[in-house]
């Protein structure tokens, strides 16, 4: 069988690939159940790829006082070289998969203040299933 003839996998539906930059964006601009959904997904995977709480955190702490200060989107842009840093030195699958994911969240919210909020709820969730996957 040549990889043409080979059957499409549908990433969406798979649970051990880093989700799509679509999907990211999806969770973004609707919230609610995609959000939960791909967080869902995404916690255990990060756990798997060796991912510590005390790296999520350290992100985390970041936006949640952004979140504190006010919306400024000059301030949550530079998130990006932050996560881009912290994925270099930790030099661990998981630690790329949440910096590629949180930047694609990052480009959807973009300059709007709703879609930062749910930006903090999908960095909650992420948290909250990376947490209850074992993650340490």
């Amino acid at each position: 069988m040549t990889r043409a003839n080979q059957p499409q996998r549908d990433r969406s539906s798979s649970s051990n690939q880093t989700p799509s930059r679509e999907e990211v964006q999806r969770a973004i601009r609707d919230g609610g159940r995609a959000l939960v959904d791909l967080a869902e997904r995404l916690g255990p995977q990060l756990q798997k790829g060796r991912l510590t709480t005390s790296q999520i955190r350290n992100i985390y702490g970041m936006v949640k006082r952004m979140e504190i200060r006010g919306f400024d989107p000059n301030e949550f842009v530079l998130l990006k070289p932050k996560l881009a840093y912290a994925a270099a030195r930790a030099n661990e699958q998981g630690a790329q998969q949440l910096k590629d994911v949180l930047t694609w969240a990052i480009d959807e919210v973009g300059t709007d203040a709703t879609k930062f909020a749910r930006f903090v709820d999908f960095f909650e969730a992420i948290l909250a299933y990376h947490q209850a996957a074992g993650g340490r």
